[in-house]
C-alpha cells in the first residue's frame, strides 16, 4: 500500500458549537484554526472542517450486508484494537449508533469491523478496521 498523506473534507453543520462539543468533546479532535462560520478539527491526523449551514443533509441510505448504510458518510479506518478502544469510548460517551459495531463480509474476502453514527448535525460517519490492512481493496 502507497504512503498515505492526510485527507480533507468539509462538511456542513447546522451549530458550530455542538460541532465543537462533539468533535471536540466526544471524538476527542483538537481543534485547529477557527472563524466565525466554520472550524478546523484534526480526526486522527486527517483535516475535517465543520462549515456552518442552514441546510441539513438529505439522509440516503443503501443496503450492504443486510443493513441501511447512510450515505455520505466519512471516517478513518483504525488499528483494530484502536476500533475497538474507540466504539467502547463511543458507547461510554452515550452516543447512538445508526449502526452497532460488528463484524462485516465475515469470513470473506475485505473481512472488517464497523460502526456508523450520526453528529449533532445528522452528518454520518463511519469508522473501520481490518485485522489484515493488506485486504482493505480485496476483491
Amino acid at each position: 500500500m502507497a504512503t498515505l498523506t492526510p485527507f480533507h473534507i468539509a462538511f456542513p453543520v447546522h451549530d458550530l458549537d455542538a460541532a465543537r462539543a462533539f468533535y471536540g468533546g466526544v471524538l476527542g479532535c483538537p481543534e485547529g484554526r477557527s472563524a466565525a462560520d466554520w472550524i478546523d478539527f484534526d480526526l486522527f491526523g486527517h483535516q475535517i472542517v465543520a462549515h456552518r449551514t442552514d441546510e441539513r443533509p438529505r439522509p440516503a441510505h443503501n443496503p450492504v450486508d443486510g443493513h441501511d448504510v447512510p450515505v455520505p458518510h466519512f471516517g478513518v479506518v483504525l488499528e483494530w484494537d484502536d476500533f475497538q478502544r474507540f466504539a467502547e469510548h463511543l458507547r461510554a460517551a452515550g452516543v447512538r449508533f445508526v449502526i452497532e459495531p460488528y463484524i462485516r463480509f465475515q469470513g470473506q474476502p475485505g473481512e472488517q469491523a464497523t460502526m456508523f453514527f450520526q453528529d449533532p448535525s445528522g452528518n454520518a460517519l463511519e469508522f473501520k478496521s481490518f485485522r489484515d490492512f493488506s485486504r482493505i481493496f480485496a476483491k
